[in-house]
């Protein structure tokens, strides 16, 4: 599989994740499948950091570096902004909701916060060790 293979697959992995995360409390065989696929949508940048390390790929790993971040800051900020609206209107918090979702697709895909937290930062370590 090559690069933009890869990438291609992240691509359409988050897209599907953003889209099954509007899905209001999954239960049975639906929760399961979102979870895999929330895990899924981690392994196409592992293995472009795997073999951007490999190859000396620099670009490659800031590149995962840097959306890693821009993931990491933007749920945090998202998070706090929409703990920070509750005493203002219902449309707002709902808009800070669905851009969150988007935002931290697989974070609520699969139903377990941490989960996606954890994944997006192992792959902003890697691709700061990567770099070195």
């Amino acid at each position: 599989m090559n690069r933009k293979v890869c990438f291609t697959l992240w691509g359409c992995l988050f897209i599907l994740c953003a889209g099954l995360g509007f899905i209001p409390e999954p239960e049975g065989f639906v929760k399961k499948l979102m979870t895999l696929l929330s895990l899924i949508f981690f392994l196409p940048p592992a293995l472009l950091l795997y073999r951007a390390g490999q190859c000396g790929d620099s670009a490659t790993a800031a590149l995962i570096r840097n959306l890693s971040a821009l993931s990491l800051g933007l749920t945090v900020s998202l998070l706090v902004a929409n703990f920070l609206t509750v005493p203002a209107s219902d449309a707002l918090g709902n808009i800070l909701h669905y851009v969150l979702i988007i935002v931290s697709s697989p974070m609520f895909c699969s139903g377990y916060w941490a989960l996606s937290l954890f994944f997006w930062a192992c792959l902003l370590v890697a691709s700061l060790q990567n770099k070195r």
